[in-house]
């Protein structure tokens, strides 16, 4: 048992899954910050439990100090707030208590990963999770008004045709790995059923056909967040009700179109739309097509009132 987690309650529901992301540096479109903490705050998820903080972070090192201290704020001279590491478990549950979702959100750690590692998992031991899932977004030049791809990991050999349904791409990459894949090698040990989705970010870096043109990111990708929740919500039978999120999809992309009009219009010179029509030509788009269950059960009360 490890002694760096902490949970204040262990609630029951006939079915318990778990979604995780981190403040780390596969966060593109902060798909693994953003998105726990957009469904703990629109869905009422409340807090049962932490991973101490102990041993798990850096204070000082010859480089990039302030990267790893914790953040404070002073008025006056009267310390206002400081922000330390934290690794928080949050829980909703459905009206009937059938299907239980366990959020965890926290920051990526620097030391004792292993540790750690036991420690998240045993989260999922204790509150018998049926299958995790975590998060993560990596930046790529694709469009910003299609579907996203996604690049899925798995901790078992067997999950692979049931993933395959959900339009995913199986990751060949060899390199610095993330926490939420390193977590793989763990997973199958314990034999639990852990899998990664990774979503490709819009980014472009304009210098490639103006030197003095500024690059263009998604800091806050709610088109890729929405898009991996209806993965998520079919996959675990939630029916959480996505269509806030659907909307801010929506704007994001009117958001996106404007931005890109308004940088055509100002630098006429600039073939800015040249550039998105090629990353667009060259895109394969993959549309998740199932409805979620919150619309299969609208359609079905529809059909059967007529």
């Amino acid at each position: 048992m490890s002694m760096a987690l902490e949970l204040t309650e262990r609630p029951k529901a006939k079915e318990i899954y778990m979604i995780a992301g981190w403040r780390q540096w596969a966060d593109g479109g902060a798909v693994s910050s953003g998105l726990p903490q957009y469904l703990i705050d629109n869905f009422g998820a409340r807090k049962i439990g932490h991973i101490k903080p102990n041993g798990f972070y850096l204070f000082q090192t010859q480089v990039s100090q302030f990267l790893f201290r914790p953040q404070v704020k002073f008025e006056n001279g009267y310390r206002t707030s400081i922000r330390k590491p934290t690794n928080e478990v949050f829980y909703w549950s459905n009206a009937d208590n059938s299907k239980g979702l366990v959020i965890f959100l926290g920051d990526e750690p620097h030391l004792n990963v292993d540790d750690y590692v036991d420690a998240f998992f045993e989260i999922a031991q204790q509150l018998q999770v049926k299958r995790v899932v975590s998060v993560g977004g990596i930046y790529a030049s694709v469009p910003f008004d299609k579907d996203r791809h996604f690049s899925c990991s798995y901790s078992l050999r067997h999950m692979k045709d049931e993933l395959s349904e959900y339009i995913v791409n199986f990751s060949n990459y060899e390199g610095g790995v993330s926490l939420g894949s390193y977590m793989n090698d763990r997973a199958e040990q314990l034999a639990i059923e852990y899998f990664t989705f990774y979503a490709f970010v819009p980014m472009y870096d304009f210098s490639q056909i103006n030197q003095k043109a500024q690059g263009m990111s998604v800091e806050n990708d709610y088109r890729a967040w929405h898009e991996l929740m209806l993965r998520v919500n079919h996959m675990f039978g939630l029916r959480l009700d996505l269509s806030e999120l659907s909307r801010d999809s929506s704007r994001l992309t009117e958001q996106l179109h404007e931005h890109v009009s308004d940088l055509a219009k100002q630098h006429p010179t600039f073939p800015v739309r040249d550039y998105m029509a090629r990353i667009s030509d060259s895109f394969e788009e993959r549309p998740f097509t199932k409805l979620d269950d919150v619309w299969e059960d609208a359609l079905r009360d529809m059909f059967d009132e007529e």
